[in-house]
């Protein structure tokens, strides 16, 4: 289950408890769900209660307490527990997160892509520079992955207009000039050295491409030792027979049970965590509120999208030594959940390359 998908059972357990006459309330539009903050609990918190304990007229305890049978309920969710002053902080079941392994696995680089923007067309106008034109040309790449249309020109009054590149990126090479733009924030002056082209740890782009190209090696490797991430042979859209879902399901349970055969259990729940979020962070590309004189874009979505496959890439990298078995260990289901997990981790960071317009090795 993604946040956007939590979002909907969340807006769903308020609609339930207004038709039960518990809540006196309009529904709201959105739900915000996250990561639980310091003291929540969880794989997400949400703060819906709180939001609508003034137009209820009750504390928000008590519209917690109400929701909470509500979302209890609701499928994926294995449990909520109420925080603080209200804030629901929802636990979700292995089989939800099996679902999501498997529909990563199944679309594969296009996870997260969709048709929430079928037929909007959105009009930017940049300057001759070439941050901007860049930066055009992802957020054209991102809206397209969400079905909708970027009609970029040098007409008119500019209304995308990032801190300028200091120099020319060419000398880079076209994946690292175009990561040296994208990845700072639009208002912070981009940083074009050689650094970007250093094979070292110490580089961002270099652990976002290696991470991509390990979990390439990591299922060649597999592959030579005779097992996969599903049993049987066939397409991805096939890799999901029964045996391959009890695996995905077994793994993400002993996640959650700190026995994944892992040392760091939190970094597999945080890698789930990262990959139920990348279709929200494409969602972010269309800005809630378009202010005067902009094309309704957000022009941070091409950072906020670099520094997601960056942590992706970070706690993949920890996690991808256990993948395989050691010594005389023979294949066992939990080798074939933990590439599973590999085998989506690089399919995101393939797909969210891409649209980057960034090259995602097989070797490197």
């Amino acid at each position: 289950m993604t946040p956007v998908e939590l979002s909907r059972t969340v807006l769903r357990a308020v609609r339930r408890a207004v038709e039960a006459g518990e809540l006196s309330v309009a529904v709201p539009a959105r739900a915000v769900v996250a990561p639980p903050g310091p003291g929540g609990r969880g794989d997400y918190a949400t703060n819906i209660a709180l939001q609508l304990a003034r137009p209820a007229g009750q504390p928000p305890l008590r519209v917690a307490e109400v929701l909470r049978s509500y979302l209890a309920a609701s499928e994926g969710v294995a449990g909520v527990e109420i925080t603080g002053p209200g804030f629901l902080n929802l636990s979700l079941d292995g089989s939800a997160a099996a679902v999501l392994v498997r529909r990563v696995l199944g679309e594969g680089p296009r996870y997260g892509h969709g048709d929430r923007l079928a037929g909007q067309v959105f009009a930017v106008r940049v300057p001759y520079e070439v941050r901007a034109e860049v930066v055009a040309d992802v957020l054209a790449r991102i809206v397209a992955a969400q079905g909708g249309r970027v009609d970029i020109s040098h007409d008119g009054p500019v209304t995308l207009r990032p801190a300028p590149a200091p120099e020319d990126p060419a000398p880079l090479g076209l994946d690292a000039a175009r990561w040296a733009l994208l990845h700072p924030a639009p208002h912070d002056r981009p940083r074009v050295t050689a650094d970007h082209l250093v094979q070292r740890e110490s580089n961002p782009l270099f652990r976002v491409r290696y991470a991509h190209a390990r979990t390439r090696a990591v299922r060649r490797n597999a592959a030579g030792l005779g097992f996969g991430p599903w049993s049987g042979s066939g397409s991805p859209l096939d890799a999901v027979s029964d045996a391959a879902t009890d695996a995905v399901t077994e793994s993400v349970t002993d996640v959650v049970a700190a026995d994944f055969g892992l040392q760091v259990p939190s970094e597999a729940h945080e890698l789930l965590s990262l990959l139920a979020d990348y279709p929200r962070i494409l969602a972010t590309v269309v800005t809630d509120v378009p202010q005067p004189g902009t094309p309704g874009l957000d022009p941070g979505a091409p950072s906020r999208l670099a520094r997601h496959l960056l942590a992706l890439a970070d706690v993949t990298l920890v996690l991808l030594p256990v993948v395989l078995p050691r010594g005389e260990e023979k294949p066992s289901a939990a080798h074939r959940s933990r590439l599973a997990l590999a085998e989506a981790a690089g399919a995101v960071l393939a797909g969210g390359l891409s649209l980057l317009g960034i090259d995602a090795p097989d070797h490197l």
